[in-house]
This record gives C-alpha cells, structure tokens and sequence, in this order.
C-alpha cells in the first residue's frame, strides 16, 4: 500500500512546488509589465494580456507535470525554462498595442528568451533532471515565442500575413496529428530540428529591428520560414517512411 501511494505523493509535492514557483514568476511578470507599460505608454490591458497568456499557458503544460516523474523536483533547468516562459508572455502582451516603441523592447526581450533556449537543456542533462515534461515544456515555450514574434512582424508592418505561417506550423502539425496517427509518432532526436528553431527566431527578431528596412525584413523572415518548412518537411517524410514500413511489417518498434 505505501509503494503504491509513493508515486501520487511525489506528484502532490511537485504540484506544490511547482505553484509557489509559478507565483512568484507570475508576480515578476506583473511588475515588469506594469514598469513597460508606464515608459512605453501601452493600454490598460497589456499587463492583463501578458499574465492571461501565461496563466493560460502554465495550465496547459501543468497538465504534463506527471512527465517529470520520477523527479521529485522541478530542478533547475525547468525554472529557467518557466522564466523563458514569463518573459514569452511578456512579449505576448505587446500584441495588438500600438505603439511602435515597443518593438525594441520586444527584441531585446525575445533575445533574452533565445539566449537563455539551451541553458535549461545543459542544466538538466548536467544535473540528471531530463524529462518528458522538460522538453515539452522547453519545445513549447519556443512554439509560442515564434507564433508572438510572427504576430508582431505582421502588426508592425514588417512582412505580410504569410509571416504568420512561421507561427502556425508547430499547431497545424499537431492539428494534422489528430487527423492522421502516423503524424503522432515520436520523432528521433535531431540537431537540426533544434537548429533550426534558433534561425526561425533569430530572423523573426532581425525582421523586427527598427532599423531593418521592409524589404529586408519580409526577406529575412521569408528565409526562416523557409528553413521552418524544409524542417517540418523532412519529419513529415521520416514519419511517413516509418509508417509505410510499419504497415508493411517491416518494422514493427
């Protein structure tokens, strides 16, 4: 009886640390957004949007929490992680504000979240906390902070509304999983996938520079959707191969 209640404790203790540090993450992100929106003049509700979206988003990934599992703590490198996450929403609050100020504050912050993307992953594999959670949660922290960066480029003029598409392909991927099985098979591990994710949020940041013209900055995102897309075309194919040899009886893992 007491095995067999170990793994439910272990959860409540996680699900506990987990909402203290979601608190105070949520509270740093109030006062940084109350601090950008009193410099740049931003609307009554941009600190509204900002903990919206993150309170919305941490719910959503609290739903995996049992992938941490048989870690008894977050760990390190899932705090950095939801600290990239704060900072993601923060950016989600200049979305829809008018104010063309607030493009550098949107890259400086954005370039904060890409520089500190692998700091969490060298921390958990240094520290033995790697996780099915931890990627989750890592992968989608980068999916959000692309679709935010898209949304932007397109608010601020920077490229048209095919810029949005960068976005949209991690859920689009996932909507076709829920079509077709094969699409929701696990994927080996690649650099390039990684590498690829960086250059997408690293053009979208370059597009948004003020000081980068228009023309220059639809190119510049363009290429990255481009690379985005040979990305996903590359995993679509290896799952499609993969099935057709599981179908086949070729290859039955």
């Amino acid at each position: 009886m007491a095995d067999s209640s170990t793994p439910h404790t272990e959860l409540q203790q996680l699900t506990q640390q987990a909402l203290v540090y979601l608190l105070v993450a949520a509270l740093a992100l109030w006062l940084a957004s109350l601090w950008l929106s009193e410099e740049f003049a931003t609307g009554r509700d941009f600190s509204i949007k900002a903990m919206l979206l993150f309170i919305c988003a941490a719910a959503w990934l609290g739903l995996y929490l049992p992938e941490h599992l048989p870690h008894g703590r977050l760990g390190p490198a899932n705090l950095v992680t939801l600290g990239r996450l704060a900072l993601t929403a923060l950016v989600g609050g200049m979305v829809g504000e008018t104010s063309a100020a607030l493009a550098w504050p949107a890259v400086i912050i954005a370039s904060t979240v890409l520089l500190l993307d692998g700091v969490d992953g060298w921390l958990a594999r240094r520290g033995g906390c790697s996780s099915a959670f931890g990627a989750r949660f890592d992968m989608e922290t980068d999916a959000l902070l692309v679709l935010l960066l898209a949304l932007l480029c397109l608010q601020l003029g920077k490229a048209g509304a095919w810029v949005l598409l960068s976005g949209a392909m991690r859920y689009l991927f996932v909507a076709a999983g829920m079509v077709w099985q094969w699409l929701r098979r696990p994927l080996p591990e690649r650099r390039r996938r990684k590498a690829v994710c960086v250059l997408q949020v690293l053009s979208l940041l370059i597009a948004l520079v003020p000081a980068v013209p228009v023309p220059w900055s639809s190119g510049i995102a363009a290429a990255g959707l481009v690379l985005l897309c040979y990305s996903f075309l590359v995993d679509v194919a290896w799952l499609r191969r993969r099935s057709d040899r599981i179908y086949a009886g070729v290859d039955s893992r």
